[in-house]
């Protein structure tokens, strides 16, 4: 069963929705503030984590900071009602998804569901072979494992399945809007901003291979040769 920790000061937040993960076969553990919940995190195996962004000590942002530097649990923000600017400085800091507030309790669900489903199951596209090697850069789909000239990269969900997406068909160039769709599994607002802001944090955790283009109006494509 799917173990969530959700870290928002609300205190009447926690166990309704807690209720509504149950219905789902998913435990919501909760924590009102960042401390608590960093605690929590480093003490016990958690699935994702859900990050309201208003809360003491320290914001969400510096939050998911924080967990980024030991983690690459999956992040789902809580964001205030149409800040797009929460959105973007969320994802990025490697949250892999955002919800804005107020939401609907299966909505969040979906999200966290999305999340998981990403880390459990390699994308149908690249689903064989499931080791692809090129120059300077080797991708095992099983292991859920990136080399960059030998070395191991840490990735976030949301990073590994853009990569593992653009490494299916080396060479072809992938909309932002095909990207959205493929990776979130299902019908979602399109949010084209958010691809930009993840193909950036893969681009430099992959330095220095140059090995995504952009291509103008079009979208990204994976050029690196095969090894």
């Amino acid at each position: 069963m799917p173990r969530i920790l959700l870290i928002d000061d609300d205190e009447h937040l926690a166990a309704p929705l807690a209720s509504y993960f149950a219905r789902f076969d998913c435990t919501l553990d909760s924590a009102t503030r960042p401390s608590e919940g960093l605690a929590r995190l480093r003490a016990a195996h958690y699935d994702a984590a859900i990050l309201d962004v208003m809360l003491p000590e320290m914001d969400g942002f510096a939050l998911c900071r924080e967990i980024r530097k030991e983690s690459d649990i999956p992040i789902v923000m809580l964001t205030a009602r149409g800040d797009v600017m929460d959105r973007v400085v969320g994802l990025e800091l490697g949250a892999d998804d955002y919800l804005p507030k107020p939401f609907e309790p299966r909505e969040l669900v979906a999200r966290v569901q999305t999340i998981l489903r990403r880390q459990r199951v390699a994308p149908p596209v690249a689903a064989s072979p499931q080791r692809r090697v090129f120059d300077g850069l080797a991708i095992d789909l099983d292991r859920r494992e990136v080399l960059r000239q030998g070395e191991p990269v840490e990735l976030t969900g949301t990073e590994f399945e853009l990569l593992a997406l653009l490494a299916s068909e080396p060479g072809k160039v992938f909309s932002r809007d095909d990207i959205l769709n493929r990776l979130r599994g299902h019908e979602a607002e399109l949010y084209t901003r958010a691809v930009d802001i993840v193909v950036s944090r893969l681009r430099k955790k992959l330095e220095p291979l140059d090995c995504i283009k952009t291509l103008r109006n079009a979208g990204y494509a994976l050029a690196v040769g095969n090894a």
